[in-house]
């Protein structure tokens, strides 16, 4: 659908800058919920740019309907499967194998990567409250400060939830794009491996030898892990690499000659919903059955993991309802001239409009959804590569990711967790994020320059 009425471009600009102004006040000041304040801020745009409302219930309808109809089952089934990889202790045998692999000198590494994998199909808070027993019990062991290896532990949490699919976030940043999934994941990796290593080894050793962090009380006598009575490690590591497997094959079926032969298998096993139905399937039995879960029992599990998975797919629909109200009215084409005009990278752009709504609204999701229905309202966006369109899903992550401070709930989880001040996970856990997507954007702005 175009715009109805050819609308004043001062006009729209003034209308998308009080919109976006009243909504940042209604969550910040106000603390309504951000679905609601997305959608006042989306309709008010609409009611002061002079859009028909014919128009306006049109973006309203179009952006919840094309949004959820793109992500509701990942984000639906990616909250069963972690859910099945959290109760069965899969999360645990992976972390607790690989510091074993690793070694206690450098299990700040392991750490690293196993918050890595797990943020992928689990939640950043799951995830967290999950492994953080594991990093309070080697700097036990180790006699240092638990920040040496919560830190990384972190990092690699915070790289997977915010660029490797099948995570909420780049879901639906891609799916705003309209770019492949499987693009996605491969910058996605390659951003998240630079990232994990600067925020978390890199920034935790510095971040341990400057702060000295004794581990909680309430933890200091809990027992380790019982291994004896964890699934096993290849069976978690081939399940959590199921989808992400299935996924990048049915990109690169297209563009590999040696796999045209099963390219029409592989596309439909490589459709999101089919490679994530796969996993969730393979691990109900190979992690839940198999280890002492009945069917009913798991049913439970798996219905209680959609409650925040409601939760985010309403906040997410009214990104969607924001990002057809600009484009309807018109203001995409205004912000693509002023783009092109100011000669700005598209991956820059994205970038910077996702940090400043993170900073002021603090909730990563939200800034995500603006950043994307901003950038997704632009003229000629479909004609970029997908492999650009990836770039730019990385750089939205990225963006949505920085500057975590005390509007964030996050900054203060961590600091309950760990037995920090405000000052201290200001100066470590704010500035980890910084890192993390600011070395996540570099990476896909290098990638941009040669695709």
């Amino acid at each position: 659908m175009e715009a109805a009425v050819t609308l004043d471009p001062a006009r729209l600009v003034i209308a998308a800058l009080v919109g976006l102004a009243l909504l940042l006040v209604l969550i910040i000041k106000f603390k309504i919920h951000a679905m609601i304040s997305i959608l006042i801020g989306a309709v008010a745009i609409g009611l002061i740019a002079g859009m028909p409302f014919g128009d306006i219930v049109t973006a309203v309808d179009d952006g919840i309907g094309n949004t959820l109809k793109g992500i509701a089952l990942l984000v639906g089934l990616g909250s069963m499967f972690g859910a099945i990889l959290e109760v069965s202790g899969g999360a645990q045998t992976l972390a607790v194998t690989m510091v074993n692999k690793f070694g206690d000198k450098k299990a700040a590494w392991a750490l690293g990567i196993t918050g890595l994998v797990i943020a992928m199909p689990v939640f950043f808070d799951a995830g967290l409250i999950i492994l953080i027993p594991l990093a309070f019990s080697l700097a036990k062991r180790t006699n240092r400060s638990s920040l040496f290896y919560v830190i990384p532990l972190l990092a690699g949490l915070a790289v997977g939830h915010a660029f490797i699919p099948p995570t909420p976030g780049p879901v639906l940043v891609a799916t705003m794009l309209g770019v492949d999934l499987g693009w996605v994941i491969l910058v996605g990796i390659f951003c998240g491996i630079f990232a994990m290593i600067v925020a978390g080894p890199l920034w935790g050793f510095f971040c341990g030898k400057k702060y000295d962090v004794a581990i909680p009380e309430h933890v200091a006598g809990r027992e380790d892990f019982d291994e004896s009575k964890l699934p096993g490690f290849g069976t978690v590591v081939g399940i959590i690499l199921i989808p992400l497997a299935l996924i990048v094959l049915k990109s690169l079926a297209g563009v590999v000659p040696a796999l045209s032969g099963v390219q029409d298998v592989l596309s439909f096993l490589g459709q999101p919903f089919m490679a994530l139905l796969i996993a969730t399937v393979a691990a109900m039995f190979l992690l839940g059955t198999r280890h002492g879960y009945s069917l009913a029992e798991l049913e439970k599990i798996m219905t209680k993991s959609l409650e925040p998975a409601g939760l985010i797919l309403l906040v997410t629909a009214c990104g969607g309802v924001l990002r057809y109200v600009l484009q309807y009215s018109g203001l995409g084409d205004v912000i693509g001239n002023a783009v092109s005009s100011a000669r700005l990278p598209l991956v820059v752009v994205a970038f910077l409009v996702a940090a400043l709504v993170r900073i002021c609204v603090g909730s990563a999701t939200v800034a995500m959804t603006m950043a994307a229905g901003i950038v997704a309202s632009m003229p000629g966006i479909a004609e970029f590569s997908p492999m650009y369109l990836a770039c730019v899903t990385a750089a939205v992550a990225g963006g949505a990711t920085v500057c975590s401070h005390f509007n964030d709930s996050g900054f203060w989880l961590v600091k309950s967790l760990v037995g920090l001040d405000e000052k201290t996970t200001l100066k470590t856990w704010t500035i980890m994020e910084t890192l993390v997507g600011g070395t996540g954007f570099v990476v896909a702005l290098i990638i941009s320059f040669f695709v």
